[in-house]
């Protein structure tokens, strides 16, 4: 199988939604990229224009296949694979997959990009369970060629085969790995970013000391404060939220510092300030 021949629909047009949007066209499969707010979509329309840019100085150009964007989620109809991106909320979660599976076709492979809500819980407040599998895209997803693919007990073969078969045309490789909240890699990123911010808190180092040790020591790209900048200190506060509530709150309650973060809005690269400060907010 070479990949889905219809649309590739994408639900919630934040970050990471623009982010999979823009390397799913670029891989030359269209989009249907849905969102309730207008504002989103407007604010996506721009950031994969600017990312398109960038991954085109990076990677060299590419035909980019057309994305529609729409506030009607039945627009989803047509499409094989749904990758749902909306907040981590887990009753919002919920109620956007019963919505997805109201819409989709019965054979539409229903695929969720979480940081951290088990993907178990979500397929069984769908009637079709068997079709929905985990898959965690990182950001920017255009240039990270690894996705965390989340396999629960009951999901289909051919839902697995299915979005195997995207990831391949993506020129992504999956890493499959059993369900369970937070999976792998925020099981793991999360604490090193709640420590990160902690120390920093305390005044023991400074972000660019401790992303600089990460990156010059372990050889890490980036390092855990400006992960968490490119995540968004917000979505970073929700998955520890998430994984204290399955994974006890020893480990996982949020820094302080990270809360007042984002009561000052300091969000990260979306906000145009986090840890670091950007230029403009979305800089890459």
């Amino acid at each position: 199988m070479s990949g889905p021949v219809n649309p590739v629909g994408v639900v919630g047009a934040g970050v990471i939604g623009s982010s999979v949007s823009h390397a799913v066209a670029r891989a030359g499969i269209p989009v249907v990229l849905h969102d309730t707010s207008p504002e989103a979509l407007a604010d996506a329309r721009r950031a994969i224009d600017a990312a398109d840019r960038l991954t085109r100085l990076r990677r060299g150009p590419a035909e980019q296949a057309p994305i529609t964007f729409t506030g009607n989620l039945a627009d989803l109809g047509l499409c094989e694979v749904v990758v749902e991106n909306v907040t981590e909320d887990i009753a919002l979660k919920e109620e956007v997959h019963r919505a997805i599976d109201a819409v989709v076709a019965p054979d539409c492979v229903v695929a969720v990009n979480t940081s951290g809500v088990p993907i178990s819980r979500l397929a069984l407040a769908t009637e079709h369970p068997a079709r929905v599998v985990g898959a965690h895209f990182m950001n920017p997803v255009a240039l990270i060629d690894t996705v965390e693919v989340v396999r629960t007990d009951f999901v289909d073969a051919a839902a697995m085969d299915r979005l195997r078969a995207l990831l391949g045309r993506m020129g992504k490789h999956g890493v499959v790995v059993r369900d369970e909240a937070g999976f792998v890699i925020n099981r793991c990123l999360m604490m090193f970013v709640n420590e990160a911010a902690a120390l920093c808190a305390q005044g023991v180092a400074t972000p660019a000391q401790i992303d600089r040790l990460f990156s010059g020591c372990l050889g890490h790209k980036s390092g855990p404060l400006r992960t968490a900048d490119l995540i968004g200190v917000d979505t970073v506060v929700r998955t520890l939220d998430v994984l204290a509530g399955y994974h006890g709150k020893d480990r996982f309650t949020p820094a302080p510092v990270l809360l007042e973060m984002v009561g000052q809005g300091r969000l990260g690269r979306k906000s145009g300030h986090g840890f670091y400060t950007y230029q403009t907010k979305g800089e890459h």
